[in-house]
């Protein structure tokens, strides 16, 4: 049964990222991108990994699905023609195409490798590293969180003379 959730996870994950790609109506390619981050979410409870499936659909597929939506419908975005590919434009694909195939191997085997060792990952352990042995660069991030935030409302803010 794993199994067979695995494979359909995956297969509707790379059927609906295909579809955000070749979508001509960017707010459609949007609740594509919404349907595959399910499914990747569903991947990760596969992997018993509770806490990021939850993080996947509170923080990608709401807040950041809702803030391309805000994005999309500001700029107004029509549908533009479709180009037909050159020469160039086609061997281009193929050269990337080949490129990410060889990556896809090494990376492939590394995991392999690397899914003989024990993972120890859970949410406790998360917090316990990220709030002793790496308190430093969590607080430093925090800061520089903070001072983005501050620059933006500056940046914003309309002078009144």
């Amino acid at each position: 049964m794993h199994d067979q959730l695995f494979w359909f996870f995956s297969i509707a994950m790379l059927l609906s990222g295909l579809l955000v790609i070749l979508g001509r109506n960017p707010v459609t390619s949007a609740m594509f991108l919404v349907l595959s981050l399910f499914f990747m979410a569903g991947l990760f409870v596969l992997l018993e990994a509770y806490f990021l499936a939850i993080i996947q659909i509170l923080v990608y597929a709401g807040a950041v699905i809702v803030l391309f939506l805000f994005v999309i419908m500001l700029l107004d975005l029509k549908t533009e023609n479709v180009r037909q590919f050159k020469r160039f434009g086609v061997f281009g694909a193929l050269v990337v195409a080949g490129a990410l195939a060889w990556k896809l191997t090494s990376v492939v085997s590394a995991v392999l490798a690397a899914a003989a060792k024990p993972v120890v990952g859970t949410t406790e352990a998360m917090g316990k590293l990220l709030f002793t042995q790496y308190l430093l660069p969590f607080e430093v991030t925090s800061v520089l969180l903070l001072i983005a935030m501050v620059g933006v409302v500056v940046l914003s803010r309309k002078e009144t003379k």
